[in-house]
């Protein structure tokens, strides 16, 4: 008979027949890329459902929703979801698709039906807002399915309130106000001093609210026009405001080179100023030379002006004598005997005196 094994026990011993006993091995001994392979993937599934829990129904975060509304009205991510004051979830985001305003919230334990609507409260004074859901509906809203503009709401806006306040005044009946007011003040004649007064002050108030009934009127309608106005240009407005955010960062952009630009002038005008004094020694003798030769020249200017004079006609001449070809034409006098008269005979009747040039020659010809 064998004993049962267990802490300071034997371990029962195989009988005859028996297979051979199961070993396990070590992680040491096992195959070491296949130990972390197996590891990692442990790591990788424990990261993604750590990350991704919220989406996981088994955890019981509950089901994600969205809807369409006309404006986000100040609501924000992680503002509450409550059905008849109840909080049931939380909002997951809010962005912008297209011209509609795209909410997603998470629910849990509610029943949302297919004919469910939703509204963006205000939760307090402080304008904190909140999603309230109104169930409704056989059927049941599938998550992928989005509710429509149609069955959403936003807060009550200031234009909405100018646009029932110009309906509301229009309905009133002011000239019959201020006769009401009248008849009850002369019911109230016997009453005391400050009763009278305090309904004479309403009588006279009605009267002038009814004086100024067209104004009034006007001045509602005109706010509403410009609300309307404000509303229909918002585009443009959100353009103007962009293309401002543009001409900001160019300034900006502008104003980070004009500075780049005036520390290279500074450090230019450091370097020119340590070069001059390095070379003072050098620069001193070549100014000196350069001013005693401007003053032989500013001495001398009137010589040289004269030589100038003088040399233009020497110059023309020149021109003139060399100006025919390859050759130059001169006169020269004293090469001939003087002039003789013989009478019958005449040897060099001219003398010296140069041959007068034709009309159609230079002035050298003469």
């Amino acid at each position: 008979m064998s004993r049962l094994g267990g802490p300071g026990g034997l371990a029962p011993r195989p009988g005859p027949g028996a297979g051979p006993q199961r070993t396990w091995k070590p992680l040491k001994e096992r195959n070491q890329a296949g130990v972390g392979a197996v590891a990692l993937v442990l790591i990788a599934l424990v990261t993604a459902t750590t990350y991704f829990s919220d989406q996981l129904p088994f955890f019981g975060n509950g089901t994600t929703y969205s809807a369409y509304f006309g404006e986000s009205a100040g609501l924000a991510p992680d503002n509450e979801v409550e059905v008849a004051g109840v909080k049931v979830g939380t909002v997951s985001s809010v962005k912008l698709a297209g011209k509609q305003v795209l909410v997603k919230f998470r629910v849990k334990d509610v029943r949302i039906g297919d004919a469910t609507t939703a509204s963006i409260e205000i939760k307090t004074l402080l304008g904190e807002k909140y999603l309230a859901l109104d169930p409704k509906g056989t059927g049941t809203q599938e998550p992928n399915s989005t509710i429509p503009q149609t069955r959403t709401r936003t807060p009550f806006q200031l234009q909405d309130a100018f646009e029932q306040l110009s309906a509301t005044v229009g309905d009133i009946d002011t000239k019959q106000l201020a006769d009401s007011f009248n008849a009850l003040s002369d019911s109230l004649k016997d009453s005391p001093q400050y009763l009278k007064d305090t309904l004479n002050g309403l009588s006279s108030l009605a009267r002038t609210v009814s004086s100024r009934d067209s104004d009034l009127h006007t001045l509602l309608a005109n706010t509403s026009q410009v609300s309307k106005t404000l509303s229909d240009r918002d585009a443009q407005l959100q353009r103007v405001i962009s293309d401002g955010n543009l001409l900001l960062t160019e300034l900006q952009n502008r104003k980070a080179a004009i500075n780049a630009l005036l520390t290279g002038t500074q450090q230019l005008s450091a370097q020119l100023t340590g070069l001059v004094a390095d070379n003072r020694a050098q620069l001193k003798p070549t100014l000196d030379k350069l001013g005693k030769v401007t003053d032989i020249l500013q001495r001398n200017q009137g010589n040289l002006d004269k030589s100038l004079q003088l040399m233009a006609p020497f110059a023309r001449v020149g021109a003139n004598a060399t100006g025919n070809g390859r050759w130059f034409e001169g006169y020269l006098c004293g090469l001939l005997p003087p002039t003789i008269n013989a009478g019958v005979v005449t040897i060099n009747p001219e003398g010296c005196t140069p041959p007068i040039a034709a009309p159609n020659q230079g002035v050298g010809r003469r």
